[in-house]
């Protein structure tokens, strides 16, 4: 399970070390692919097939699968880890992520999530309020 908050850098060639307790959970294939909230998702290879299975389920005549499905694998990427553990993430996803020098990357359970620094910063300013002030159960059955 990947946890916890890590803040690497992104070096001139648009890399990044990945957080050594991921490591073992990700393996030596990666897919990094856009996510919501301007941030990029990293999974493990097998990780990523599950969800692609998940997301195939769904009905072509359904619109919003086709455009999350086109959004989820039009800018995929498998990558490998280097010798050093870094990753490249390619400039499409650089940009789309608002990616500079100063990354935060996240454990949210079956995958990771790399964020820009100060939109990760910025997210949380507007969300930690919401999260304590939660009322109705968002997860069923959780707490």
């Amino acid at each position: 399970m990947l946890l916890g908050t890590h803040t690497p850098k992104l070096d001139d060639k648009g890399r990044v070390i990945l957080p050594s307790k991921f490591r073992d959970d990700l393996g030596a294939g990666i897919v990094v692919t856009r996510g919501q909230e301007r941030c990029l998702y990293v999974f493990s290879a097998a990780e990523f097939e599950r969800v692609h299975e998940r997301i195939r389920e769904a009905p072509l005549t359904n619109k919003q699968a086709r455009d999350f499905l086109r959004m989820f694998l039009s800018g995929a990427s498998a990558e490998t880890p280097d010798s050093q553990n870094r990753i490249t993430i390619p400039p499409p996803l650089r940009a789309y992520a608002g990616l500079e020098r100063e990354l935060v990357v996240t454990g949210v359970g079956a995958h990771a999530e790399i964020w820009d620094a100060q939109a990760w910063n910025d997210y949380l300013e507007g969300n930690e309020a919401a999260y304590s002030e939660m009322e109705q159960e968002v997860i069923p059955g959780l707490f």
